[in-house]
Order: C-alpha cells, then structure tokens, then sequence
C-alpha cells in the first residue's frame, strides 16, 4: 500500500491542547495552496508505487480550505498516481465548518471518509478546551453527514480532561455511539510544550486528571466500545468491522507514504524524511521549485524499533518469526530477553503461535512498555 498525507496548516482558532504545526492566520491560505501543489510536481517520483491506496487531509483544519481547491490538490494527485478504485480519501473537519452547502459539495467529491474533530459532548468541555463548536453542532454536522449519504464517518474525542469525570466521559461515549458512526479515535490527554495547557499548568492553573480516574476512563471506553460492536484494533482507536482507517493502518504496517505541505513527513522504506515545520520557510523554498526538509536513514536497529513502537500499539501486536527472519541474530536474540520478561505476565498475552499483543491493562502503560523493548545502539 502507498499512502499521501496532505498537511493544511491552518486553524480559525488554536485548541488550548494542541501542539501539531498551524497558523492562527489564514493570510496566506491562497499562496499555501498552491505551493502545496507544487511540492505534489516536485515529489511525483517519491513514492515507488504508482498506485495510491489511501489520501488524508489532516492538520490544521482542512476544512477551512473550499472544496473547489481540495478537489485541485486530488485532481493534481491523479496526474502522476493511479488511485485504486477502493482508495480510502479521508478528510478532517471542524464540526462548525460543516454547514449544509460545504458538506453538499463534499459529498460530491472524491472524499469518502470524514474525520470530524469532537473532542466532546459535553459544553463545558469544549469550552475548556477552547473548541469553536458546542454539543449541537457536533450533532448537527454528523446528521447534515449522514444525510448525505456518508457513510464512513470517524469522530475524535479527548479523555482524562482536568476536572472530567467518569459521568460526563460516559455522556460523551453514549452520544457517539447512539449517532451510529463507523470510527471513534479517543486520545488521551497529553499536555504537551508549548501549549496553553502547558503554560496553566505551570501556573498551578490546572493539574492533570488522577491516574486511576483516568483507567477508569478508559476501561468504560474498552468496556462501551465492545458493548457496541466497535474493535479496538489501535491503543487509540476503535471501529465496526471493515471501518478501520487504512491510512493509518499503512504507517503502522510500516508502507511507504508521501507527506506534503510544512511539517509533513515521509517514508520511503529506506528513508524518512519530514518537512520544515515552518510556513514562511516552506513557502519561500517551494515557490523556488525546491524543498526544505531533513532526512534520516534507518538503521536494522532503527527498522526494529519502528516495527516494536507501530506494532504493539495494535490488536495485531508483534510477530516472533517477523523478526527472526527480518532482522539480525543480535537483534532477534535481544528481543527474546526481552519477551521473555513480560510474556508470562497480564500485561501481554501470546495470542496466536508466534504473535504477542498487550492485553487490556499493558496497552494503558503501553508508552512505557514500548519503550521497554527498544534496542539501543
């Protein structure tokens, strides 16, 4: 499988969570929209395959862009890809974006996915979190949606908020589920550098949710998901059978993908490389035919790391014979002192001959476990 992911780098408003690359200004959308057209000439070689399995326009706020101009960025796409007949075309919004007229246009373009940003059911939260949207919008746009006959619709929500609870979390889940969507990802907070959060914090202004109160969380999350027929098929995310998303899938499966616009990365099996995460710079280097990015070239030890992290975050967990066969002895011999640690024990279950995944309470811990098995250089 090959993948792009298209970055739009634009907000309307900037989540007082958020730590991923955007602008607040919007003065610069037309010119960043055809620079990302032009970056899509300049890489047409990138990718080995010349078929594309999944396009994602994440960000940032794709949808502060028109349809007109995100039907361009496909069109373009198409000059120099084939775009399998069951390409997954997924697409990021605002719920406050999604009024009748866009999401008619939407419905009839190549999008077939939705992503729609939530976060919350609950008012007060969305406030705190600084969304645009309260409650009824969020309804609202996953209906207009579904009227339209979209039927592949994901929504994020956010838990282990300062000040949630387990009742507004249950509210929130029972609201998601009743709409009948296909997909929830639910991240648990993060306060990352550099963000509001971050800087309340540091103030004593908020304080992070209790730990217990927070497994609780996702134990009812694991708990209502099943109860609705939703897989947890990733640490974060969940879906009815066949409605997982295949791009993502891709980056955990390790394939190669193209990433475009500022702060973008890329794979290409040998290389990742990532784009400045700086929209002046991207800017003044595309109009000038040429790019601005980093590259780093994998090691075996990097390979197998990168295998450990994407792999042991999914309900397909790692395979023992993948890595025998895949890396060296040194490294397959490493791995097994390190299973052997925690095979027998409930935070990992050998679930089919050769293949180990993190049960219920390892994947709550399953940043620390992860990193329990990587190989240093």
């Amino acid at each position: 499988m090959s993948s792009i992911y298209i970055h739009i780098p634009f907000c309307s408003q900037v989540c007082h969570y958020c730590d991923f690359h955007k602008s607040a200004s919007l003065k610069e959308k037309d010119r960043m929209h055809k620079a990302i057209i032009k970056e899509i000439e300049l890489q047409k070689s990138f990718l080995k395959s010349k078929q594309l399995d999944t396009i994602y326009f994440g960000g940032g706020t794709p949808s502060v862009y028109e349809i007109e101009k995100i039907e361009e960025i496909i069109n373009t796409i198409e000059k120099y890809w084939d775009i399998s007949d069951n390409a997954e075309i997924s697409f990021e919004a605002n719920p406050d974006d999604l009024k009748p007229e866009y999401i008619d246009k939407l419905a009839k373009s190549k999008i077939n996915r939705l992503s729609i940003g939530i976060q919350s059911f609950n008012d007060d939260e969305l406030k705190f979190m600084n969304r645009r949207h309260n409650s009824q919008e969020a309804i609202r746009a996953i209906n207009l949606a579904q009227e339209k006959a979209f039927d592949n619709i994901s929504i994020d929500l956010i838990y282990g908020l300062p000040n949630s609870n387990i009742k507004t979390w249950e509210k929130s889940l029972n609201k998601a589920f009743e709409l009948n969507i296909q997909h929830i990802s639910a991240y648990h907070l993060s306060i990352e550098e550099n963000t509001v959060f971050a800087f309340k914090k540091s103030k004593s202004l908020i304080k992070e949710i209790d730990e217990n109160l927070s497994f609780e969380q996702y134990k009812l999350l694991k708990k209502m998901s099943k109860e609705h027929g939703f897989i947890n098929y990733e640490v974060s995310n969940f879906a009815i059978q066949d409605y997982h998303s295949k791009h993502n899938s891709n980056y955990w499966k390790q394939n190669e993908y193209l990433g475009i616009g500022p702060s973008a990365h890329s794979y290409n099996m040998e290389s990742r490389y990532w784009n400045v995460n700086n929209n002046k710079s991207y800017l003044e280097y595309i109009e000038k035919n040429s790019l601005n990015f980093e590259s780093e070239k994998l090691s075996d030890i990097d390979r197998y790391n990168e295998y450990i992290m994407c792999s042991l975050r999914t309900i397909w967990g790692i395979d023992t014979n993948y890595i025998f066969s895949m890396f060296s002895d040194n490294i397959y011999q490493q791995f097994k002192e390190i299973i052997n640690k925690y095979k027998d024990t409930d935070l990992m279950e050998n679930y089919d001959k050769s293949k180990f995944r993190l049960t219920e309470k390892g994947i709550f811990i399953s940043n620390e476990l992860i990193s329990n098995f990587f190989i240093l250089d």
